[in-house]
């Protein structure tokens, strides 16, 4: 379909309204699809009239960077984000304003580089601990990979940032499950639906909401008194809370936080080493030399925050895997003001789409863009590729805090467990991914646990 322009303003191509309740319907079915098409079939911009809604799609790195990072202050979190504020709350992912940059002030330090140092030696543990139960398996029924890897990554988010052991907390990660399965049917469903409705997934959504709260007044209750003499994320956020005019505000808010923080702690990187495990047992050579570089650089030990920069392919494998599978598969926001977006007019109040799950298979940007290779990233490589054609962490001041934190642990993970196994899918099994508030791989990963051949 050609531009269209209204009263001399040029606007993105798309379909008409009439497609508008189809689109709605693939918004709840089938949303990779829905993308994937608008990009194949409108290219860098688009218009979609998703029920009472038009969207705006952009999928050029340029558009990315105005939107995400050059004009950010004109854009507010947008669909999807503010529908699941109904179920997450107003933590660090959903809120806006001054209360996201307060939040993101009090977090912030537990993510800097002398900490990763620190946290480094957790990772090793926690990694340790998982080949430890898999090698335990050699031979027998296959194993569900992202419910080990969800155990890993919550029981180093524990240890790291809340300085609590989770391990006793059981149904954690089914009451997520219900919580990303409420926040996409309040997007697909354009929050039409009151919340008291008895729907079956409502009623779920009500029981997780009420599990995951009393899990997070455990750990504030266990922390007590000791909170003003750590550092830790747990203790920061508590005794940022305290500060609250009002102390029910101030309860509220500290719960928001850590439900969101244990969400998006563990829940990316458990994703993205399901992602990266699936597509290592699809390639045998990539496999081959992560196996070598492991034991190259680590021999039998644990490794070091010095390891870091020396798993050099490790990193690019990583990098790959978010890449085709990113963790943050689509960033949503709200224009405040008018804007000119890629020479297209964006009125004021538009919802806006940056995908990166699209924007990362840009055939013009990347050569065979559904081919895994590792080698894309090495070092060189890509020089000419624009900065924001690769965005697996979000961009601009809203770039996902803990992203460095998530790296090294996919990296050293993946260096212990390949250095000792071989992980495979069971003849058959069909991977597919499951776009919730992360890139998720639908129905979990079974994988046969072997020794190296």
């Amino acid at each position: 379909m050609t531009d269209v322009r209204e009263r001399g303003r040029r606007r993105p191509p798309g379909p008409s309204a009439l497609a508008g309740p189809g689109l709605l319907l693939a918004m709840g079915r089938d949303r990779l699809g829905m993308m994937t098409s608008a990009a194949a079939r409108y290219g860098d911009a688009a218009r979609l009239p998703v029920g009472p809604k038009q969207l705006y799609f952009f999928n050029h790195p340029d558009q990315a960077k105005h939107v995400l990072a050059d004009n950010s202050a004109n854009y507010e979190k947008g669909i999807g984000l503010v529908h699941a504020r109904r179920a997450l709350g107003d933590g660090l992912l959903t809120s806006e304003g001054e209360l996201w940059r307060k939040q993101r002030r009090v977090i912030q330090p537990a993510f800097q580089n002398r900490r990763l140092a620190d946290y480094a030696g957790v990772v090793g543990e926690e990694a340790d601990g998982l080949v430890r139960r898999l090698s335990g398996r050699v031979g027998g029924a296959p194993v569900d990979v992202l419910d080990e890897m969800t155990a890993l990554t919550l029981g180093v988010l524990g240890r790291t940032l809340l300085d609590s052991d989770l391990s006793g907390f059981a149904g954690v990660g089914d009451s997520f499950a219900a919580v990303q399965d409420q926040a996409m049917f309040e997007l697909s469903s354009l929050s039409a639906v009151p919340t008291w409705v008895p729907l079956p997934r409502q009623l779920r959504f009500r029981r997780a909401r009420r599990h995951l709260q009393r899990v997070v007044d455990r750990l504030v209750e266990s922390r007590g008194a000791a909170a003003d003499d750590r550092d830790d994320v747990l203790s920061r956020l508590i005794v940022s809370t305290r500060a609250e005019t009002d102390p029910r505000v101030g309860r509220q808010r500290l719960r928001d936080e850590l439900v969101t923080l244990l969400l998006a702690g563990h829940e990316t990187t458990a994703s993205t080493l399901g992602w990266s495990l699936y597509l290592i047992d699809r390639h045998p050579e990539v496999a081959r030399r992560l196996r070598a570089e492991a034991r190259e650089v680590l021999g039998d030990r644990l490794p070091t925050y010095d390891d870091l920069h020396r798993l050099t392919y490790t990193a690019t494998v990583v990098q790959e895997a978010i890449r085709l599978y990113p963790p943050v598969w689509i960033l949503t926001r709200k224009a405040r003001e008018d804007d000119e977006v890629g020479g297209f007019h964006v009125p004021a109040g538009a919802d806006i789409l940056v995908c990166p799950y699209t924007l990362h298979r840009h055939p013009r940007f990347w050569p065979e863009p559904e081919r895994f290779d590792p080698d894309r990233f090495a070092s060189g490589g890509g020089a000419e590729r624009p900065r924001y054609a690769y965005i697996p962490f979000g961009a601009g001041p809203r770039f996902c805090v803990g992203s460095n934190l998530g790296m090294m642990e996919a990296v050293f993970v993946l260096a212990m467990v390949m250095r000792e196994l071989r992980l495979v899918v069971p003849p058959g099994r069909q991977v597919r991914p499951e776009p919730m508030l992360s890139l998720r791989i639908r129905g979990g990963l079974p994988m046969a646990v072997c020794r190296p051949e």
